[in-house]
Formats: structure tokens, C-alpha cells, sequence
């Protein structure tokens, strides 16, 4: 099973993405984790990326298509993996299609989890975290005992800035305005496979699995 995982920040795909790993007993594959890994190893790869990260630059596509290429060629990507974070961009498209093309695989589907804007907006809003051990709650879904107090620490709960709704809905618009070109590219290949992302969590899971079974997996 090889698919891409797509959906707004508070889709909820992080924790779609754990399920679904050990259902298939595959991999996530984040370009986040393959970067650093690849910077604390010391590989080439990893010091050319370096050294346009501590400049501040976007690491160029090549080499995080060359850092994916290493990652997929290892033994625990024999069943599958699941692409989250990448690609963002229909130019990163096309080149890890042409990647898994030379590597004589190919995706089965392009998973995009669909939430309402006004909902993401709720759930991401709502977060508050420990300041001291970094605990999550939530002031709709997660409630601490003490209001604005961790369960665990007793330290006082912040509401970060990225959470907060202007930059929500900032975060939102530019995800939408990337990521829909990026759609209507799998959605010419007939891959994508939209699932409802609201409800439980089991629900939501038991949605992926059915679309992936259902033809879009196989």
C-alpha cells in the first residue's frame, strides 16, 4: 500500500496516519524527519541541504527527492509507505512520480481528509498546551480538571500564537491555495480517494479503509 496523505492543518491526518501504519504495516515517510535524519548522519545529501537551511532557503527539490529515494529503498518500505508533508507542489509531483516510475512503483491513492473550514478552525483554536511538560488539551474535546491548568504538572496552559484564529485562518488559506493544485493533479490520474473527516476517529479511519479497499488501494 503507497499513498499520500493530504489534509488542512487539524484534519486530523497525524493521528489517521498511525492507524493506517499499523493496519498495512507500512511506513510514514515525512521529508522533515528524512532532513534531519539525513543532517545528524552527516551524508552528503544532508550537509548540501544543511547548508541552504542555515542560510534560511528551501531545501531544493532534487535533493529532497534524492533524500526519498534513500528512505524508500530501505528494507521496512517493502509493504508500502505513507507520503505526509510531501509533495506540496505539482513541480514535486511530478518529479516523485517520475522517482517511483525508475523505481518500478507506483501510488494507489491520494487520500485527501476533508474537514469544513469552520470546523479546523475549532479544533485547531481551541488547543492549549503545557508550558511545562507540553501536554495537549483542548477546551471543547480535552478538557483539563482545572481550567487552564495541566492535569499532569500543574503548570499553567498557554494558547499558542499559531493557534490563535487570525493565524488559523491564515494558515488555512495558504494551504488551500497550494494544496489544490496539487489536488486537481491526483485527480487526473483518478487517484483520489476524498474521505469526510468529521466525526470519530474510528469512523473516520474505517472510511480510509473501506476507499483504499474498495479499488483505490489495490
Amino acid at each position: 500500500m503507497r499513498f499520500i496523505l493530504l489534509g488542512a492543518p487539524g484534519a486530523g491526518k497525524g493521528t489517521q496516519a498511525k492507524q493506517l501504519i499499523e493496519k498495512y504495516n507500512i511506513v510514514q515517510i515525512s521529508t522533515g524527519d528524512i532532513l534531519r535524519e539525513n543532517v545528524k548522519a552527516g551524508t552528503e545529501l544532508g550537509k548540501n541541504a544543511h547548508s541552504y537551511m542555515e542560510k534560511g532557503l528551501l531545501v531544493p527539490d532534487e535533493l529532497i527527492i534524492s533524500m526519498i529515494e534513500g528512505r524508500l529503498v530501505k528494507s521496512d518500505c517493502k509493504n508500502g509507505f505513507i507520503l505526509d508533508g510531501f509533495p506540496r507542489t505539482v513541480a514535486q509531483a511530478d518529479a516523485l512520480g517520475a522517482l517511483l516510475k525508475k523505481m518500478g512503483l507506483a501510488l494507489n491513492a491520494c487520500v485527501y481528509v476533508e474537514v469544513p473550514e469552520e470546523d479546523l478552525i475549532k479544533r485547531i483554536s481551541g488547543r492549549r498546551v503545557c508550558n511545562g511538560c507540553g501536554e495537549s488539551y483542548h477546551i471543547h474535546f480535552n478538557k483539563p480538571k482545572t481550567e487552564g491548568i495541566c492535569d499532569k504538572c500543574s503548570v499553567q496552559l498557554i494558547h499558542r500564537k499559531d493557534d490563535h484564529e487570525d493565524t488559523v485562518r491564515n494558515r488555512l488559506k495558504v494551504y488551500h491555495n497550494e494544496t489544490h493544485p496539487l489536488l486537481d493533479y491526483y485527480l487526473k490520474q483518478g487517484i483520489v480517494l476524498k474521505i469526510d473527516g468529521t466525526g470519530e476517529i474510528n469512523d473516520i479511519f474505517n472510511r480510509i479503509v473501506a476507499g483504499l479497499e474498495a479499488g483505490k488501494g489495490k
